[in-house]
């Protein structure tokens, strides 16, 4: 088993001394398509999948390929970044059999979620419903680390609690004593969704409890925020997420390495994320990803608001596209 102070197999992931920043696994946001679009600009070190949920069967193997057709292609994007799978359920051992399987379709170690808000999830007792009761979330890490061979890692991702961070320690450290690799902190309790203010002092006051390595997430959208969010939580790498949506070069802006975007490239970006083949038989579906990406844009690019005003009531792709290629000119 990999120990837990976050040594990682060298094929899985870059062992370069340089401070990690992965992508995350926003459900309803980044499909395959924009973990595609995005590592392409480079600079980010993983990316998770959207969860797959597991209820009480083993999946079918074309479930899997359909949410990560990465796994067809080494396990990683285009543009070489790798790609875990992430499996989010209550039974650990439904979840023990589909990482197993997953681990057999390629992916390079298996990510679980303890940190999804939503309702529907929620409700059958998974994701952040969870944090109320640690020993759960140790069973289902238990038994997972068990199925998954040594040499990979188990990762977890989870929210500071459900309506408070009291139990915040508790389970970073049932998540560490069931032998997981690290762990992603989201400093947001369930009850606050994605509202502000995010708590990285309670992320910080993890890194100094528990015994296993802590990634920061949560709002880092600037190098600003970057510098700030370290600083605060003692956490060398970061995850980052919806700052993404308006600045998919993060990664490298964060680095120093490079400029947020100017229009024109955005622009050029959601005609590429349109360009995807999926998507010629779905235009409801590509137009109301595009619109939620523009909403995105809005507070950070003038040329989106325009743009969102122009296409808010279209559902029909072509007129969607044929605006966006104007707009980008």
């Amino acid at each position: 088993m990999a120990d837990n102070n976050g040594t990682i197999a060298s094929t899985m992931i870059s062992t370069s001394p340089r401070p990690l920043i992965l992508l995350a696994p926003m459900e309803g946001v980044m499909d395959w398509r924009m973990r595609d679009l995005v590592t392409s600009y480079g600079g980010y070190d993983l990316c998770v999948s959207e969860f797959i949920r597991v209820v009480d069967q083993l999946l079918p193997v074309r479930t899997f390929e359909r949410l990560c057709p990465e796994l067809q292609r080494g396990s990683a994007t285009s543009s070489g970044t790798p790609m875990r799978v992430q499996l989010l359920g209550q039974s650990p051992e439904y979840m023990a059999a589909n990482a197993e399987r997953a681990i057999a379709l390629g992916s390079p170690g298996i990510d679980l979620n303890f940190g999804c808000p939503a309702k529907t999830v929620n409700r059958h007792h998974g994701g952040a419903a969870l944090l109320a009761t640690p020993h759960c979330i140790h069973d289902i890490v238990r038994r997972v680390r068990e199925a998954v061979p040594d040499r990979l890692p188990v990762t977890a991702k989870m929210r500071l609690g459900c309506d408070d961070a009291s139990l915040a320690i508790d389970n970073a450290s049932a998540i560490a004593d069931a032998g997981a690799d690290w762990l992603v902190v989201h400093g947001r309790t369930r009850a606050q969704g994605y509202r502000p203010p995010v708590d990285w002092e309670s992320i910080g006051k993890v890194v100094q409890a528990a015994r296993i390595r802590v990634i920061a997430n949560g709002d880092i959208n600037t190098p600003e925020d970057y510098a700030r969010c370290r600083d605060i939580t003692g956490c060398d790498d970061v995850m980052v997420g919806r700052g993404v949506l308006a600045t998919p070069n993060l990664a490298n802006v964060l680095r120093g390495h490079a400029s947020p975007l100017p229009w024109s490239d955005i622009a050029a970006a959601l005609l590429r994320y349109a360009d995807y083949d999926q998507f010629k038989k779905a235009d409801h579906y590509l137009t109301g990803r595009l619109k939620q990406w523009l909403k995105n844009l809005v507070p950070h690019y003038p040329e989106a608001e325009a743009l969102f005003v122009q296409i808010r009531t279209q559902r029909a792709a072509e007129p969607v596209l044929h605006c966006i290629k104007l707009s980008a000119t």
